[in-house]
């Protein structure tokens, strides 16, 4: 998929990477796919400027760019290794690689709630802490994990302590990067 030229169907918004800043990318603009990891794409313009594209405006850079059905399951089925599969499906939009192998997530809390379902509580943080980026990747993880069978609340905390570093990095991660 890296590095397919599309040509935008129509206007949509984007989000400039790393700056966070939200855009519109006019019809008829000439964008390379750098990435589609977890369903978001990350787009390149001819001056090298990079964008995410969210997942639901995926169509606009042709049907195989298209948010794919997802399967509805079982509420009363829930386990926490399906948040964990969720959240493995948040992908930092300028590293190729999810945020559980990058080592963003410090906890994550499952509660049953009084009223039925579950209250999920995530502790992350960013590989920066300048990173605009930071509350799209929180807005994906609450709704990603919101997604889940039986979540009824996803609550996502920004943390800076411990600080992030490489170390923290699985041996997948670390494998995907070529840095192993």
């Amino acid at each position: 998929m890296r590095g397919v030229t599309a040509m935008l169907e129509r206007e949509v918004p984007a989000t400039i990477i790393p700056s966070g800043d939200k855009v519109m990318l006019p019809e008829g603009a000439e964008l390379r796919v750098m990435q589609t990891l977890g369903g978001n794409i990350t787009v390149q313009d001819p001056y090298g400027q990079l964008f995410r594209i969210d997942e639901k405006d995926g169509a606009a850079l042709g049907e195989e760019y298209a948010p794919k059905e997802k399967a509805a399951g079982d509420p009363s089925e829930f386990h926490e290794e399906q948040v964990w599969e969720q959240l493995r499906t948040v992908y930092d939009p300028e590293i190729p690689v999810n945020i559980v192998e990058l080592g963003l997530v410090y906890a994550c809390k499952a509660e049953p709630l009084p009223e039925g379902g579950h209250k999920v509580e995530i502790q992350m943080t960013l590989t920066a802490p300048g990173c605009g980026m930071g509350p799209v990747l929180v807005e994906d993880v609450k709704t990603k994990v919101g997604s889940v069978p039986g979540v009824k609340e996803a609550q996502v905390e920004l943390v800076w302590e411990p600080a992030w570093d490489q170390s923290r990095m699985t041996d997948v991660a670390r494998l995907q990067l070529g840095w192993m």
